[in-house]
């Protein structure tokens, strides 16, 4: 491990007013919403949308990492030029997601457990010399009348720090990724409680497997209402709950703090990162920002549609939803910013 290697790398990606892209859909969830928007589910539209994404002008402006998904790494533009060199030339910092996926629980019903570590040493090799500096491990917590419970906290929370242990030694920053979910009727006292206590056992894990705090970033969710709950919490609720759990979880050691949106509205979740930055702005140890994905993209995928006439004004979607969320996270954001 090069201490020196990750903690640049993990500066570098939460420097400015820039945001970390979340590119790294699977191939199932790629096709899912490719369907949903009616474009051809085949591996040359992941492809072409692919190449709509990296090729954005003025991308490396909005963003300082993506994250991208084992396909993505191997693939190219028309011309030949591989996405990795695309990005790099973009200013971009390539990064790489490396679990397979959250599974049933083996006596833990209801809850998941993230596989992926067999084999990731000789994995991350790959990816290292093929020039990716991060990556991105999820653990999904399940908010319910009976869950989460320790047992399940405390497994997802091993792999995690196992992950970036890995990660660490071959010189990659880690994204540590627990995401309690929105899904339930739960209020956002109890996504709090919840959060909390993910956090506060992510982080003991981590601290007793030596992870290097300043060589990685926290990837969580906000503190939010459950998605069918019959009182949604205000945007300064949110931003005040949301805060005051990291303060009272997250060691100052850690870099950076790179917000998921975890299926808020694109619009909620802007403007969440902004009453943040408007509240506690110069007041925090680390940095905020955003790593979203469908929160960024989807304006620019239902307007694609997989045409080539629309690459252009597509591209300018998905780069005026970025700058937004570049705003966001100055506090500077605003319903007008929609227009």
């Amino acid at each position: 491990m090069n201490k020196q290697i990750l903690k640049d790398t993990a500066q570098q990606l939460m420097a400015g007013h820039k945001g970390l892209l979340a590119m790294d859909e699977s191939i199932a969830t790629c096709n899912k919403r490719f369907a949903e928007a009616g474009i051809p589910q085949t591996e040359e539209y992941r492809r072409k949308y692919r190449e709509l994404i990296v090729t954005t002008p003025k991308l490396g402006e909005c963003i300082s990492g993506a994250i991208l998904f084992d396909e993505t790494t191997k693939q190219a533009a028309a011309d030949g030029t591989p996405f990795i060199e695309l990005l790099v030339k973009a200013g971009v910092i390539p990064g790489i997601k490396l679990d397979e996926g959250a599974k049933d629980m083996p006596a833990f019903p209801g809850e998941k457990i993230t596989e992926g570590l067999d084999g990731l040493r000789e994995r991350l090799k790959n990816y290292a010399a093929a020039g990716l500096k991060f990556a991105k491990w999820r653990a999904v917590i399940v908010i319910s009348d009976g869950t989460p419970t320790d047992g399940s906290i405390y497994a997802n929370a091993h792999a995690l720090a196992r992950y970036a242990a890995l990660c660490q030694e071959a010189n990659v920053v880690p994204i540590v990724e627990p995401e309690v979910l929105m899904d339930g009727s739960h209020t956002i006292e109890r996504c709090f409680e919840v959060t909390q206590r993910v956090l506060h056992i992510v982080f003991e894990v981590l601290i007793q497997q030596r992870i290097y705090l300043e060589g990685m970033i926290l990837k969580p969710n906000m503190v939010v209402s459950g998605i069918s709950a019959s009182v949604q919490a205000s945007v300064d609720q949110v931003a005040h709950l949301t805060v005051e759990c990291l303060l009272r979880c997250v060691p100052a050691a850690v870099p950076g703090v790179a917000f998921l949106s975890g299926g808020q509205p694109a619009t909620d979740a802007s403007a969440h990162l902004s009453a943040m930055h408007v509240k506690y702005k110069g007041k925090l140890p680390w940095a905020l920002t955003f790593s979203f994905a469908r929160a960024v993209q989807q304006p620019a995928m239902e307007y694609w549609q997989g045409k080539d006439e629309n690459v252009t004004v597509a591209q300018q979607l998905f780069y005026k939803r970025l700058s937004i969320n570049n705003a966001a996270r100055r506090g500077e954001y605003t319903l007008a910013l929609e227009a």
